[in-house]
Order: structure tokens, then sequence, then C-alpha cells
């Protein structure tokens, strides 16, 4: 039932995004991680520190959310909503206490040679608008690198994809903002942000 809802409200908030409508955005946008949070504490996990964590990221999501919905600039305060959503997401797969497979090792290290290069642009662009993003532009790109790692640790492919699917969101979201301007660049980064928590929610069965 909270997975549908939550369907049901991201379809909600892309067409309001496609619309420019911001009065059904407001509701949409929270509505949809909130409901997923719902569905977290609903389910049956594999291991309930991990569950207890992902929680706790998901409602550190909802609050950036609101920070970067708002006409206001709130862009700084909704990245560190967001690093600190990914140090729980982080640490609740450390809490898996996963076993690496094999394949982990060169698709680490294929992940931290490509990932420098991705955000290359991003960071000049940051340092273009304002040098003071540098920081913590930097230190995002970092601890998604991390929780991008510590995903392939798991071994299971369904985390794998959600953390994927993540940066897939933030990378479009960073060349949309810092880079140029993507057609549709809001709603690709939306689609992709809604699918990549749904994927890291039905990780924990």
């Amino acid at each position: 039932m909270f997975f549908a809802l939550a369907g049901v409200a991201a379809v909600l908030n892309w067409v309001a995004v496609e619309r420019k409508n911001k009065a059904v955005e407001y509701f949409a946008k929270p509505a949809t991680t909130a409901l997923l949070i719902g569905a977290a504490l609903a389910l049956q996990p594999n291991n309930d520190a991990e569950r207890a964590w992902f929680v706790a990221a998901l409602a550190l999501c909802l609050v950036g959310d609101v920070f970067l919905m708002l006409p206001r600039d709130l862009f700084v305060p909704g990245l560190a909503s967001f690093l600190l959503g990914h140090i729980c997401f982080f640490v609740g797969f450390m809490a898996s206490n996963p076993d690496p497979p094999v394949a982990f090792y060169p698709a680490a290290l294929l992940v931290t040679l490509a990932i420098p290069r991705i955000a290359a642009p991003v960071v000049r662009g940051a340092r273009a608008q304002d040098r003071a993003l540098v920081p913590p532009v930097i230190a995002y790109i970092t601890i998604l690198l991390v929780l991008l790692i510590a995903s392939l640790a798991t071994g299971r492919w369904v985390a794998i994809a959600g953390a994927f699917v993540f940066v897939t969101s933030d990378t479009i979201l960073a060349n949309n903002r810092f880079v140029r301007p993507l057609p549709h660049g809001h709603l690709a980064t939306m689609v992709t942000y809604h699918a990549a928590l749904a994927l890291l929610v039905l990780s924990l069965i």
C-alpha cells in the first residue's frame, strides 16, 4: 500500500514539475518520500539495524526535499541534508556486515577512477558561480562515491542499482545547475531520485 501510494505521489510530482505547478509539487514531493518511509517501516527487513539507518536517511532526504523545493535558494542546507542522509545509508550498508564478492574490488576501483572525471565539470561550474560552494560540493561528491562503493560491497543488486540511480539523479541535478541547463532536467532529476529511493527501500527486504 505504501509503495502504491508513493508511486501515485511521485507521478503527481513529476507532472507538477513539468507543468510548474508549485502547489501540487509542495504536496507531492515530500509526500512521496514520507510514504517510502512508511514502506520501509512496514516491510520485513533482512537486518533491523540497516532498516533503522535507512529510515533516518530517508527522513534526512525528506528535509532536503523541503529545502530544495522552496522558492528561496536553500541549496546548501539541502545539500547538507542529503549528505547526512548518504552517511546514514552508508552506515546502514555497513550494519548488514557484507562480505564483499570478488567482483567488488575491480568495480570499486573503476568507480573511484570514473567519479572524479565525471565530477570535474561540476566542480568547475560551482567555482564559477560561487567559490564558497566548492567545499560542500566536493564533500558531497566524496560521500556519494563512498556510498556507491559501500553498495557494491553488499553484493545485492537492488542496493547497487539504488545507489547507481541516486548517483545518476545527483549527476543530472549538478549538471543542470552548475554546467548547463538540460532539457527536462528537473523532471529527470526527480524521476531518477524517486526510483533510487524506492530501490534502496526494496533492498531492505
